[in-house]
């Protein structure tokens, strides 16, 4: 019996805003660093005090131009500030500065790899405005319909923010982590931004819906909110789809909203529906003049690309025989290939230090919940510990139990080694003891062994280890049990 296909087709698009990681931001000198103390980080033109004017930072400007041309878009020759009037406190002009119908970047795609079939998700625009201030509704739950008062911090607003549309293209959640995974790895290639979404210099908005399959017109869209992180994304998505097929199932109506995430039940619930949607009375911002991209800034532009990931992945993997697996991992961001790089330097063998990077380097930084940027254990100490596994002073399994202890622990690798006695045990008499000894308790299978059941002998070197604490020689082990079965 094969696998049940749904009636139903998904359809998400991805709405993606990317904080710049410009020094000051977008239309005054104000300085953008994360953290400072709440409301120490203005001036009277991000206050929207009467009589400021905003004039518009280059650099934010050339980075969105950087943005849209790793993801193919065309360049606009030209395009236009508008101002989004509403009002709301985290906005002390009322308005928002932003690219409406004339934006910079359109027309582009994103590649991306689903179970090794490569999907292209096709991008709309990407275009610039300026983030807002942050509120802080005090009280249980920290959303404003339970809050006993609000609080606003101003540090944020006017910080240049890109927002990249897609097409709605995707259709799994699978589809949008790969999606969101791999633009956030272009985004840290072209250094635009530090996509800490922890942080919220990266924030998603999911736009999904179902139709019949095989059908072309689209189902009812549900914009889903506060997705905090890929698997959020993933998450919301996934339980959205369950909750509008079985609305569909039943017959019910799918309505037109925007709903919110909540991360401790894994649900969504409803925030407005599309009656409550603001009318934003959008105008050409009087204030700035219209953007002229001419080709020869866009060529200027362009000549900043670095090595974007998926050329950086297959040129890593090819360059020093990886898998593509390995490759992936190793050349995931500038952070993890400067960490393969320093392994290679320190002495370690690419493909071993790809096999150690992808596994038990990759379980500690998941366990920590942290990035390879602040990886506890130096690429210098995980190429010590590789090559005393090579050198066989110590054993696979123990090397992996010592590498993980020490990432907790916050020591090298080969000083949890030494502390806990962990060297790999290669004398020959004393494994040779260790083999009578299991040998002795195990007759039976010695005796199946002798039989011909080749595959018994998996079973006695795992004994002879497991007696050892996983610290004898495996080479050694192999050697004295089959001259010890041999003698019998």
């Amino acid at each position: 019996m094969g696998p049940i296909v749904s009636a139903y087709e998904t359809v998400i698009g991805l709405e993606v805003h990317v904080e710049l990681a410009t020094r000051s931001k977008m239309f005054c000198d104000s300085p953008t660093t994360f953290g400072a103390e709440p409301n120490t980080q203005t001036c009277p033109v991000c206050l929207g005090e009467p009589g400021s004017l905003p004039v518009p930072n280059k650099r934010a400007i050339e980075y969105l131009m950087l943005i849209g041309l790793a993801l193919d878009c065309r360049i606009a020759p030209h395009s236009l500030f508008h101002r989004k009037n509403y009002f709301y406190p985290d906005m002390p002009k009322n308005y928002q500065i932003s690219q409406y119908d004339l934006p910079l970047c359109v027309e582009g795609h994103l590649d991306v790899d689903v179970d090794g079939v490569e999907r292209r998700i096709g991008i709309t625009r990407a275009h610039m405005e300026e983030d807002t201030g942050k509120s802080l509704h005090v009280g249980t739950t920290g959303r404003i319909a339970e809050a006993k008062y609000s609080l606003i911090d101003y540090n944020r607003a006017g910080i240049p923010l890109v927002e990249v549309v897609s097409e709605p293209d995707v259709r799994s959640p699978l589809e949008a982590q790969r999606y969101l995974t791999e633009l956030r790895a272009i985004l840290q290639t072209l250094g635009v931004s530090d996509v800490r979404m922890e942080e919220g210099s990266m924030r998603c908005d999911a736009n999904v819906s179902l139709r019949a399959r095989g059908t072309e017109a689209l189902g009812t869209k549900v914009e889903i909110k506060n997705l905090n992180s890929i698997r959020s994304v993933s998450r919301a998505l996934t339980y959205e789809i369950d909750r509008q097929q079985k609305a569909l199932d039943g017959g019910d109506a799918i309505v037109q909203e925007t709903r919110h995430f909540d991360e401790n039940t894994g649900k969504t619930h409803s925030l407005r529906s599309k009656e409550e949607a603001f009318d934003y009375r959008y105008f050409p911002e009087p204030d700035l003049v219209p953007i002229e991209a001419g080709d020869g800034w866009v060529a200027e532009v362009r000549a900043q690309m670095p090595e974007l990931p998926r050329a950086r992945r297959a040129r890593i993997a090819s360059e020093h025989d990886l898998t593509p697996e390995q490759g992936a991992f190793v050349a995931a961001s500038p952070s993890s290939v400067q960490y393969f790089e320093a392994l290679l330097a320190s002495g370690a063998a690419a493909r071993d230090a790809a096999v150690w990077m992808a596994g038990e380097l990759a379980r500690a930084l998941n366990e920590a919940g942290e990035s390879i940027e602040s990886a506890r254990v130096p690429a210098a100490d995980l190429a010590a510990l590789i090559a005393a596994v090579k050198e066989g002073t110590v054993t696979l399994s123990s090397a992996k139990k010592a590498f993980q202890d020490a990432y907790t622990a916050g020591k090298t690798p080969l000083q949890i080694v030494d502390e806990r006695g962990l060297q790999q045990v290669s004398d020959d008499d004393a494994i040779a003891t260790v083999v009578d000894e299991v040998l002795a308790s195990n007759q039976a299978e010695v005796a199946r062994f002798r039989a011909g059941e080749e595959k018994v002998f998996k079973f006695l070197v795992g004994q002879v280890i497991k007696a050892t604490k996983g610290q004898a020689s495996p080479q050694v082990v192999d050697r004295v049990l089959r001259a010890r079965l041999g003698d019998s």
